[in-house]
């Protein structure tokens, strides 16, 4: 067990589809995570005894991680591109961790009928603005909403703070318009709002962010989030990938690669691994041929074209699994990692415990 200046703390969400989310997305990396009651506000992931997890208001997870009170944490990238602005000890470990997909936009009343564009809006600010007032706009990201809109020629408009819901601005008459996060857009047209063209902020979904003081301070700190790396790189590499296994004929180990080898679907990451099956019965061998399995790993999307390629070539009993983890000859981003923190001299060391 190290000592307690050496436990990585991992920030994770306290409540709501965040946190069931993340904790479903960690199990699957084989990072579960326990916590003794909902009233406790923290942790411990079941196969690092070394993280403590820290219990936290998503919104709150990026300044945790960026005081350092926290080591790494998982929120949205929506937050951490508002709230880190400008801020170097903040690192983005992982911008995507596949769940918590959502946009956020620039929406107006539909009753607007003459504005659909960023341009239209450009001018109608101006005009606004030559009959005495702002444009207001209704907004938990400020920053990124001031940023996106100067770009876009947006330059006459006030900024309206607000909690809760936002949707409901335009017709409660504390705002113009708003620009906020969205999945799907069904609760922006439910409320008489559209998106519009153009008027994408950024896309956004879950990430997980460091520390980059106290990631640079601790070899500790860094064994733990390069095991962290290391799974969810692994587990999120999966999604692209299948396992196929079939019975095929040959003459030899060698002929039998040349055939799967010809059609690049079926030629695996490496290559297909072959092995000679011994059947359970003793058989007629027809002209010398002898039964190999063959494995291969394949691009999901590929997966029914290598299956006809095997059929064409006589195979049978073709199976098919997912991976639990795809794992490479090395975890890219724990090698950022270390080139941001200038140790990537010593990753080899880090590797051997020394």
């Amino acid at each position: 067990m190290s000592g307690a200046t050496d436990l990585l703390r991992l920030a994770i969400s306290s409540k709501g589809e965040f946190e069931v989310e993340t904790r479903r997305f960690l199990d699957g990396a084989g990072l579960p995570v326990r916590r003794p009651n909902p009233r406790q506000y923290t942790g411990r992931v079941g196969t690092q005894p070394d993280t403590v997890v820290l219990f936290q208001r998503t919104t709150d997870i990026v300044s945790k991680v960026a005081d350092g009170s926290a080591d790494i944490g998982i929120t949205g990238y929506d937050l951490v591109a508002e709230y880190s602005q400008d801020d170097d000890d903040l690192l983005l470990l992982l911008p995507s961790l596949g769940f918590r997909s959502a946009r956020l936009v620039a929406a107006v009343p539909q009753a607007w009928l003459d504005v659909a564009t960023m341009e239209d809006l450009a001018d109608l600010s101006s005009d606004i603005k030559r009959r005495g007032r702002t444009l207001r706009v209704v907004t938990k990201f400020p920053n990124l909403t001031r940023e996106f809109f100067h770009r876009h020629g947006v330059t006459y408009f006030t900024l309206v703070g607000a909690d809760g819901a936002l949707e409901a601005a335009p017709a409660m008459g504390y705002g113009d318009m708003i620009v906020d996060i969205t999945e799907t857009g069904v609760t922006l047209r439910d409320n008489h709002l559209k998106i519009l063209d153009g008027g994408t902020v950024l896309r956004s979904q879950a990430c997980l962010i460091g520390n980059r003081r106290t990631l640079a301070a601790s070899v500790g700190k860094r064994e733990g989030v390069r095991h962290v790396l290391e799974l969810c790189e692994a587990r999120l590499r999966v999604q692209g990938y299948h396992v196929l296994t079939a019975n095929i004929q040959g003459s030899s180990p060698e002929a039998v690669a040349a055939h799967v080898l010809s059609h690049g679907e079926t030629s695996g990451m490496q290559g297909p691994t072959i092995a000679r099956v011994f059947p359970k019965e003793p058989e007629v061998r027809p002209l010398g041929l002898d039964w190999y399995a063959v494995t291969v790993v394949v691009e999901s999307p590929l997966l029914l074209r290598a299956v006809d390629h095997l059929r064409a070539a006589g195979a049978s009993g073709i199976t098919v699994v997912r991976p639990d983890y795809v794992f490479g000859g090395h975890s890219d981003s724990y090698e950022r990692l270390l080139l941001e923190l200038g140790l990537s001299e010593a990753r080899e060391g880090e590797r051997a415990g020394v």
